[in-house]
């Protein structure tokens, strides 16, 4: 049980998350967009959201500014955040323009208020469950985007009930985070995108 739940905070780690949400986007949009721009937009979005926070995280463990991937100290998350932050501005800027992608782009704005309230409460010295911010702000995208296509996902949606549990319990197993942790973590995740939805439902 113990390695399923480790395996559980690995494969549905936060820097994947986006790209799970701006996928499900393109196959569900009633909208025609061509299979080129799609693949230009996953490839590109995946090296600025997986690839290049990845590298980051590398430099910086060279030069002793985190110990692991886990970021287990407050200390240890603030430059990561801020980095991270500033590769969602490059995302909204330069590659998901609120014109044709609004869905995506304030799907991403979402994805930013998220991180920089994260950062503001590590200045605070509370840490905040990535993990949770990340599924539970992907899975309030997946609810206004069958309100918003009138499309029935009613399987999708138990599907990330069940693997938001399963995130939550394997954070809470690998003794990561507390309740309280966890429980900020959806908050920061599910509101800023709950907010935004008032922007393009």
């Amino acid at each position: 049980m113990h390695h399923i739940l480790k395996s559980v905070s690995v494969i549905f780690h936060p820097l994947i998350m986006p790209i799970v949400g701006v996928i499900f986007y393109f196959t569900k949009t009633p909208r025609f967009i061509d299979t080129e721009v799609i693949w230009a937009k996953l490839v590109s979005l995946s090296i600025l959201t997986i690839v290049l926070p990845i590298l980051l995280y590398f430099l910086l463990k060279t030069l002793g500014k985190v110990n692991s991937i886990y970021l287990r100290s407050t200390k240890e998350r603030i430059l990561p955040l801020i980095l991270n932050a500033v590769v969602v501005i490059l995302v909204i800027q330069r590659i998901l323009r609120p014109d044709p992608y609004i869905e995506l782009y304030y799907f991403f704005v979402g994805i930013l208020i998220s991180t920089l309230t994260c950062l503001i409460l590590a200045f605070f010295k509370f840490k905040a469950s990535i993990h949770m911010i990340a599924i539970s702000g992907v899975f309030m995208f997946f609810i206004a985007l069958s309100i918003h296509f009138s499309i029935n996902i009613n399987g999708t949606l138990a599907l990330m009930c069940i693997i938001t549990g399963a995130v939550a319990t394997s954070r809470l197993h690998l003794k990561a985070h507390t309740y309280p942790e966890l429980i900020m973590g959806i908050v920061v995740g599910v509101f800023p995108q709950l907010i935004l939805v008032t922007k393009w439902l």
